[in-house]
């Protein structure tokens, strides 16, 4: 099953309307607690950014895709649609063909923080940085 394929600077736009929209009367899906964000870099061996790389996250449990391809930077942003009972979920990264597996993990207590990790694609393996999650949607966000 595939998702709707989106731009990183379209996602990042329709992140940031909703955020915007928290603060009014909105529909469910626009809130943090019906959401779970995947970001990071993709660079090669050297450290160098990769353009238009090909990033896909499969939600294990039901098959869907959610693809995107990185900016100029190597940035890339997934939004998947995911509640309080899919915390824990197994989430499959593919990202110009090195795959790795990271697991939805979030307080399901707050309903307001943005959920999410951090993915980094460097050369040939994947490297998780949930602590480095929020700063880097926020520097995003801000440009």
């Amino acid at each position: 099953m595939r998702g709707v394929s989106v731009t990183t600077r379209g996602a990042i736009s329709t992140l940031t309307l909703m955020l915007g929209l928290i603060a009014a009367p909105a529909n469910a899906t626009h809130l943090p607690d019906h959401r779970f964000l995947v970001l990071g870099f993709v660079t090669d061996a050297e450290g160098h950014p990769v353009a238009r790389a090909r990033v896909v996250v499969t939600r294990v449990k039901t098959g869907y895709e959610y693809p995107t391809s990185s900016e100029r930077d190597g940035f890339y942003l997934v939004i998947l649609h995911l509640h309080d009972e899919d915390e824990g979920e197994r989430l499959v990264i593919d990202a110009k063909g090195v795959k790795g597996e990271v697991r939805a993990r979030f307080d399901t207590h707050d309903k307001k923080s943005e959920r999410g990790t951090r993915v980094d694609v460097r050369g040939d393996r994947l490297v998780e940085t949930r602590a480095a999650f929020a700063e880097t949607l926020r520097d995003y966000l801000s440009h």
